[in-house]
């Protein structure tokens, strides 16, 4: 018996957002992975730095030049690594790291309110290089939880969409056919979200999260009611 055409058309529609909601489970998981990296990466620079110091390889200053840059360099190389939601919510958050004299500005302020910088003797000048030092190890905890937060829902999220594949697949005449259709259909909603959201963050511009998340989330769903429309509709 032909299936009828409105329960097609709502199982094709529950794939495409199954395909979504799997692209953002992935999305979410891949980038709290990529926070760990962050904050495991600063915090090993701070303390290596720190013995450098200690060792009289480094001056404070030489210390905190370092890791401003090293900060800076493994922010970028960690945006390159998230997935286009993650990168334009980064970006809004923070559009670009500080300069080194706002960070002497800012800790010197911390430190020392009523002073300038120039004005700090060496042994105090040395102190707020060693903040700079310090902080290059600590990670945004607010942004961290957040991440950490939204890793764990990620893959909460896939473990449901696995659990839903795999009833699918129990439940079907065809179990290999069925398998092949979750596993194509779902592939290409994940990677229809990534190009999407890719594309979306060059249209939108930097710190852009919203037009982001549309634009992926828009493409994930046409690319897997595309790829099951083409392959596993009869004529």
């Amino acid at each position: 018996m032909p299936q009828d055409p409105d329960r097609q058309a709502f199982d094709d529609a529950v794939r495409a957002m199954r395909a979504d909601l799997t692209a953002a489970a992935a999305m979410a998981t891949a980038d709290g992975q990529v926070r760990v990296q962050y904050e495991h990466s600063a915090g090993a620079l701070a303390a290596e730095l720190e013995g450098e110091v200690r060792a009289g390889r480094f001056t404070w200053r030489q210390a905190a030049e370092q890791a401003w840059q090293a900060r800076n360099d493994a922010m970028e190389l960690m945006r390159l690594r998230s997935t286009p939601i993650g990168r334009s919510i980064a970006e809004q958050l923070k559009p670009q790291g500080r300069t080194l004299n706002e960070l002497v500005a800012r800790k010197t302020i911390e430190l020392h309110p009523n002073k300038a910088f120039d004005a700090l003797s060496k042994a105090e000048q040395d102190e707020v290089f060693g903040a700079i030092v310090a902080s290059a190890g600590r990670a945004n905890p607010r942004v961290s939880a957040m991440m950490r937060g939204a890793s764990r829902c990620g893959r909460a999220l896939l473990v449901l969409s696995l659990a839903i594949s795999i009833y699918n697949i129990a439940t079907a005449e065809d179990h290999w056919a069925a398998a092949r259709r979750e596993a194509v259909v779902t592939g290409a909603g994940v990677a229809g979200a990534m190009a999407g959201g890719a594309l979306a963050g060059l249209a939108c511009g930097p710190g852009a999260p919203v037009c982001v998340t549309v634009g992926a989330f828009a493409c994930g769903a046409l690319a897997a009611f595309g790829v099951d429309f083409a392959l596993f509709h009869k004529k």
